[in-house]
């Protein structure tokens, strides 16, 4: 999809390195700048696949002016430096647009470019604590709970690093003016959470009460419960006919507050007497045999799998959702498909090539100084 275009990536850890593996995956060419290394391995074995690695001595004059020259010769660049740094090496927007004036200068923070936060040090756990995010994450009683980095660093950061320059390239080729993405992870973690500040105001929602709303663990019909081997069980029967298909199927109809074609199950007044319902009706069973209870059924119940579980689940090897490069490193697909390039699941002989192993650190600094004449 994205032939032709060329990526220099100036380094970084995270998301920034997560939104260049995603536009390689979809064909362009990255380019990576590396410190100079010595360890012979990449930078990551999985964020740097399908990208060239050069080392680059920013320390240096030689080293910027061969970053600058190669900024010259890309359609984006990717930085994820705190504010001002690059300016201070001489590759700020402004250096880089005097060069190449229809270059998609992408850059990525915690805090953004700008404002009383810009230059304090922090990572995932701590942006989106700052946006009120973290607070809404967890059971009720219980602390605030975080799931890993992926909110501010890859949702709310890597991911919308990308959807941003990709709309900016398609406007810089159209007006032959490039222009500035500014990409804070606070921004992108309060945007994922657009559809629940929307809920509270239809009052659907509420801020101040952690694990009490409809997808926070609040309504026991959304919601992970124990089975009898100490597997567990996810339940997200949230539609009338899912929620009915999931009684009848557990048989617990008897038990509802009110009979199952009467009741309304998204009022909260019926949610504390049906979890204690459906907590004992799962645990009497094993993950196995809940798994075979509800094949065929539209309820909406998925065994919780372990990673190594899911590696090897019919569906997803069916779908390719992992593979394991000539390394021998297991890694997640590239997303999303197109048409053009990915034929169907059951066509395996047509499916598009998975990505290049990550390079070695400094692997093509030669190759690709030759092959941009610099």
């Amino acid at each position: 999809m994205l032939d032709g275009v060329r990526v220099l990536d100036l380094g970084g850890i995270g998301p920034g390195p997560f939104a260049t593996m995603m536009l390689a995956d979809m064909g362009a060419e990255v380019i990576r700048l590396d410190p100079p290394k010595t360890t012979g391995q990449p930078m990551n074995p999985v964020l740097d696949r399908g990208k060239r690695s050069m080392t680059v001595d920013f320390k240096s004059e030689a080293g910027i002016e061969l970053a600058r020259t190669m900024a010259a010769k890309s359609d984006i660049v990717v930085e994820g430096f705190r504010p001002g740094a690059a300016e201070r090496l001489g590759l700020g927007p402004d250096h880089l647009h005097a060069l190449n004036p229809a270059l998609v200068y992408g850059r990525i923070t915690g805090y953004g470019q700008d404002g009383p936060k810009a230059q304090k040090a922090g990572h995932d756990l701590g942006y989106i604590a700052s946006t009120g995010l973290l607070n809404q994450l967890g059971r009720a009683g219980g602390p605030p709970q975080f799931p890993a980095n992926l909110i501010g660093d890859f949702g709310g950061g890597g991911m919308l690093l990308v959807v941003g320059v990709l709309g900016a390239l398609n406007s810089a080729r159209t007006t032959g003016i490039g222009t500035v993405v500014d990409t804070a992870m606070i921004d992108g973690a309060n945007l994922l959470y657009s559809m629940m500040h929307g809920f509270a105001e239809m009052g659907m929602w509420r801020h101040d009460a952690r694990g009490h709303n409809l997808l926070d663990s609040g309504a026991p019909f959304y919601d992970v419960y124990p089975t009898a081997d100490g597997r567990y069980v996810a339940v997200a029967c949230i539609e009338p006919a899912f929620f009915a298909e999931f009684v009848r199927t557990l048989d617990i109809e008897d038990q509802l507050p009110e009979p199952l074609s009467e009741i309304d199950h998204w009022q909260p007044k019926h949610w504390p007497i049906m979890r204690p319902v459906f907590a004992e009706a799962l645990a009497s069973h094993t993950l196995a045999e809940l798994e075979e209870l509800f094949t065929g059924h539209d309820a909406c119940v998925e065994a919780v799998r372990t990673m190594a579980e899911a590696k090897v689940d019919a569906h997803n090897e069916q779908r390719g959702l992992f593979y394991t490069d000539d390394a021998g490193i297991d890694q997640p697909a590239p997303a999303p498909r197109f048409s053009r390039a990915t034929a169907p699941a059951s066509d395996d002989a047509a499916r598009a090539e998975p990505p290049r192993r990550a390079p070695v650190i400094g692997a093509d600094t030669d190759a690709v100084i030759a092959e941009l004449g610099l």
